[in-house]
C-alpha cells in the first residue's frame, strides 16, 4: 500500500474536515479508486456522484494510473466569469 496525498477545497474540504487528506491504497491506482477511498472517509458519503479530481492539474479520464509523487486535488464545482 503507498500513502497519497489529496488536497481538498471549499465544501469538499469542509465535508472531509481537512484541506489535506492521505489515503493509502495499492501503487498505482486509478482517479475511481482515489473517489472510492474518499467516500469511504466521515463526511465522503456526501460527496457528489461524480467530483472533479484534477491530476497534476489537469482532469483525467477515471481509469488513468496515478502514482503516490501526483499532485491530487478535489474540485468543488467550478464556474467562469
Amino acid at each position: 500500500m503507498t500513502r497519497y496525498h489529496v488536497e481538498t477545497f471549499a465544501r469538499y474540504a469542509e465535508l472531509l474536515g481537512s484541506p489535506s487528506l492521505a489515503i493509502e491504497l495499492p501503487n498505482p491506482t486509478s482517479a475511481s479508486a482515489v473517489i472510492a477511498a474518499l467516500r469511504q472517509l466521515p463526511g465522503g458519503d456526501a460527496l457528489p456522484d461524480r467530483p472533479l479530481l484534477a491530476v497534476n492539474h489537469t482532469l483525467p479520464r477515471a481509469d488513468v494510473s496515478i502514482g503516490p509523487s501526483d499532485i491530487l486535488a478535489l474540485l468543488p464545482p467550478l464556474a467562469g466569469g
